[in-house]
Parts: C-alpha cells; structure tokens; sequence
C-alpha cells in the first residue's frame, strides 16, 4: 500500500526512500552525457569523454563570439541611433545645448528615421555632464500645442511636456538631473527627472496654425531655454537654507537658447550598419558612467570587447566576427521590421497589413498599454518578458519613446499604424500604383497624415515631391460623396487626382505610415479601420 502524507494542499504521495547500491539509469545518465561525435548546425562537434577538442572549442567560440555580438547589434541599436543622431547634428553646427529648429517643417532632404513634415520639430541634446539643466518650455494652447519628450541616450524615456507632460501644455520649468549628482534640488517650481546618462535628448513637436508654422516658431523662439540650475535659488524654501541643506542663490535670467535652422539641409542621423556600428556605440559606452547601461546588454557589449574605460581594439578573428555580427543583426532587424511574423501579434486589425508594435507591450516593451474605462485607467496584465522582437521592430525604423505614442486615450498624444506590403501581400513597390481609402470620419480631433518613407533609409521617400505627405492639414485634400477619402500612391497621378497623390520612385520599395494626432475612440476600439493599401494599376495613366 502506498504511503501518502497529508499537506495544505492536499493528500500526496510521499518521497520514494533511497535505496542502497542502486544506479542511476542509463537513460537518465544519456540525457546528461556529451557524446564523443555531436551533429550541429556548426557541424561536427568532437569530445574526448565530455572534453572538447581544440578544433571543436575555437569553433564554438567563434559561434558564441558571432551570437553575442548579434544580440549586442540588437540590444543596443537604440543608443547607436541616439550616437548618430548626434553626430548628424554636431555635422551642421548643432552642438550639445543648443536646438535644431525645423521652422518650415521637415522635408527629404534629411535623413532621420521617419520623421513627419506635419509638425514643427524642435531637438536638443542637453548635457548634464557639469550639473542639472533646466529646460523652460512656452506655453502654447489651442489651436497649437506641444507634443515633446525626452528620453536618455539609450532611448529609454524620462518625462513628458507640452500636452502629454506635467505642464499640460501651460508651459513649465523641466530639471534634468544627471547621474551622480548629490548637491540640492529645489522645493518646488520645477519638473524633476533624473537621467541615468549625462546627456539628454529633448524631442519637441508642435502644431500649426491654419497649416502655417509661423505661430509655434514664434512661441518657440521666445520661450524655449535650456540653462544650467542654480541651486538655492527660486524654487528653494527659506526654511531649506536654514536647515543646511542648500546655500542661497540667485538664479541669473536664462539665455537666449541658440537656434540653428534644419528645413531643406541635408545631413544624416540613420546609424551604419557595417563595422563603424561598434566604433559609435564604443562612444555612447565610453561616454556615459558604468551604472548608465543596462547590465545585461553592458555584458553582451563586454563580451564582444566594448567595456568602459578600456580601448575597443578587436583583434583579426574578434574583427571578423563582429562585421558577420552587425551583417546578420542588421538583416534580422531589419527582417522584424519589414516583415514581422504574424505570431509576432503586431497587427493591429485581424488579417491586415496594418501593424504597430508598440500596443503588444507598450513604451517599455513590457506590458500592453492600459485600458482607459469610465473608472480610470487599467493596467493590462504582464507575463513579466520584455518583447524583444517589437523592441527592435520600433527602434530600426523609428526615434523617440514616449507613452504618449500608443495610450488609449483620447483627444491627446499621436497614434500610428505603418504597412510594409500592400494588400495582396506583396511588398510595396515604387513602379506600382496603389489606392488607400479612409473611411468617413477619421477619428482625430487634430488632423490626420498618410507619409511615404524609404525602405532603405527608414527615411521620407526623396522625390519631386519635398514633402511626401498627404494630409487635412493642407485643405486641398478631396473627399468622396460619402466622406470616404481615396489616396493615390504611384509614379504618376491619375488624372484629375494630383491633391491626394504620393509619388513613389520606380525601382525603389517604400513603407507608409498614417498618423491620427489626438485620435479618437473608433480608433482604440477598431469601430474605423482604413482600407488596404490595393494595388490599382487602373489608376495608372
């Protein structure tokens, strides 16, 4: 008869006794074993009782070199983008602290992964290397407004201003505090962050005025500031100077931030995916202080030879490795990107071509973002996994993390979905003509956009066209009968269609994106859905 043995959680068999002199299995002893000969993808793999060869070591080693170093392409591809994004500034004069300022829009002429020409663009790199920085932010209310983060050099976010922001688009006094800094910080009158880098990136967007960006330029111009923080000063208590823990101080007015113009220059911000990929995230690693990283991608980097405070200097075999590593990460991010696998769960719609990836687990790549109910907000459940796929899926082709760009609330933030292929499955092609068809009421309370970008450059699409857009926002878009909007994308325009027409380039692949800024509730509930981007070679002249 059977032991058993009762436990809270009901009656269970009771431990097997051990029994002297018994053996293990054999086939418990195979299921642990290394056979002398091993049939791999690598090949043959010899051992001598369990112990490599030295012919079959270098070959995995090789192998465990190669994996690392895709996964570090992977992993930190967002700090390479920040690395070259920086770089493409300080090429054409834009230095830490000062601001690149798009104030006739963005067009082609830039290469920045997928950015729009339907808002005003205001960037700055704020470094945090000697202190705390303040950043003053203007108001600006309706019909205008502010769309900004800012996130840290690995791409990871910190805060929010303008609508989305704390401010609330009133305008507001943003503290950046870096690593390592112990000194005071004011009582209140300021949005605190902390940074774990020493450099922030600040990403600003604002919204025209009857199409015109003059408005926003203007509040821009006057208002935006970026300074050093002068502990002691307004903000901090008299009650905090008498207990010691801040000295008095006087704040002196901020200066004029330093602007530099970016519509029409041509510059790059795309990072490289040969060798000199390693060389700038060596730059980002070397730059920032050793807790800045996360360590598991700092131990997949020190793996491959990328360490702070040591010289990155690969050997012929490490060297060979790693060009083979940013050759396959590169063609598997770019493959997640470009052409996900359904299991992957990025489409936004059943059966379409329509996707974002962003709603699978949110601006930290964790948990989906919350549902919005007449009580509040609700959190979606977590499985506790990173979604590494969609993290790369966004960073290859995209900038800038925020929660704002795929919450479920309405009437505030940007919302997106992007297609890759065309609605028979086939990948869109600049010697093809396609026709997109948004049903009545587009569910935005700002405007809507469909854009154009390179498959190469993840950039907008260089055409006669500077801006490779199609939105409310011009007014010389026509509606059907029923509301409906057709958009015509090709080589040439149908006849009589040139107002809703996007020029593609024969011979050269693209991808669209349309932007909802602030949607509404058909968007989140799927109630609208736009038409498949069809082939319509009828459309054709």
């Amino acid at each position: 008869m059977t032991d058993t043995r009762t436990v809270a959680t009901g009656t269970v068999p009771a431990p097997r006794q051990a029994v002297r002199g018994e053996t293990v299995g054999t086939d418990t002893l195979a299921s642990i074993s290394t056979p002398d000969r091993v049939e791999s993808r690598l090949g043959t793999l010899e051992f001598d009782d369990g112990a490599p060869s030295e012919a079959t070591a270098a070959k995995l080693y090789d192998n465990l070199d190669f994996l690392h170093g895709v996964e570090a392409f992977i992993g930190a591809f967002p700090g390479a983008s920040l690395e070259a994004m920086r770089q493409g500034f300080q090429s054409i004069g834009v230095e830490d602290n000062s601001v690149l300022l798009f104030s006739e829009l963005m067009d082609s002429a830039s290469l920045f992964l997928t950015a729009n020409c339907d808002t005003v663009y205001f960037i700055s790199f704020v470094d945090l290397s000697d202190g705390p920085m303040v950043v003053d932010v203007p108001p600006l209310g309706a019909p205008s407004g502010i769309l900004g983060c800012i996130d840290d050099m690995w791409f990871r976010w910190v805060t929010d201003f303008g609508l989305p922001g704390p401010d609330r688009a009133a305008g507001g006094r943003y503290l950046l505090v870096g690593p390592g800094y112990d000194g005071p910080l004011p009582d209140s009158g300021f949005h605190v962050s902390h940074v774990r880098t020493t450099r922030a990136v600040v990403l600003g967007r604002a919204f025209m005025v009857d199409n015109d960006p003059r408005q926003p330029v203007e509040a821009i111009r006057n208002g935006f500031r970026i300074s050093a923080y002068t502990p002691g000063a307004q903000g901090t208590a008299v009650a905090t100077l008498l207990a010691g823990r801040a000295s008095l101080g006087a704040a002196p007015p901020a200066p004029e931030a330093r602007f530099v113009e970016g519509s029409g220059v041509s510059f790059n911000t795309v990072p490289p995916n040969d060798f000199t990929f390693w060389e700038a995230v060596d730059r980002a690693v070397q730059r920032e202080p050793a807790a800045a990283g996360e360590p598991e991608l700092m131990g997949l980097l020190a793996a491959v030879g990328i360490r702070k405070g040591q010289p990155f200097e690969p050997d012929a075999r490490m060297r060979n490795v790693l060009e083979e590593a940013v050759v396959v990460g590169n063609a598997t991010a770019r493959t997640i990107s470009f052409a996900p696998r359904p299991e992957e769960g990025f489409a936004y719609y059943p059966d379409s071509q329509w996707f974002n990836m962003l709603f699978l687990g949110g601006y930290e790549f964790l948990d989906p973002p919350p549902q919005i109910t007449p009580q509040g907000a609700v959190r979606s459940p977590s499985d506790g996994a990173r979604k590494l796929n969609a993290r790369i899926a966004f960073f290859y082709p995209y900038t800038g993390i925020t929660p704002a760009m795929c919450m479920r609330l309405t009437g505030i933030g940007s919302q997106y979905v992007m297609a890759m292929r065309g609605g028979d499955g086939k990948f869109l092609d600049g010697d093809r003509n396609y026709r997109l068809t948004l049903p009545p009421d587009i569910p935005e309370s700002r405007f809507w956009s469909v854009m154009l970008y390179d498959r190469q450059t993840r950039s907008m699409l260089q055409t006669d066209q500077r801006m490779p857009d199609v939105g409310s926002q011009s007014g010389t878009v026509e509606t059907n009968a029923d509301g409906s909007t057709d958009i015509y994308i090709g080589p040439t325009p149908p006849e009589g269609k040139t107002s809703n027409w996007l020029q593609t380039v024969p011979g050269k692949g693209f991808f669209t994106i349309l932007r909802l800024y602030s949607p509404l509730q058909p968007f989140f509930d799927k109630t609208w859905r736009p038409s498949e981007i069809e082939p319509h070679d009828a459309d054709a002249r």
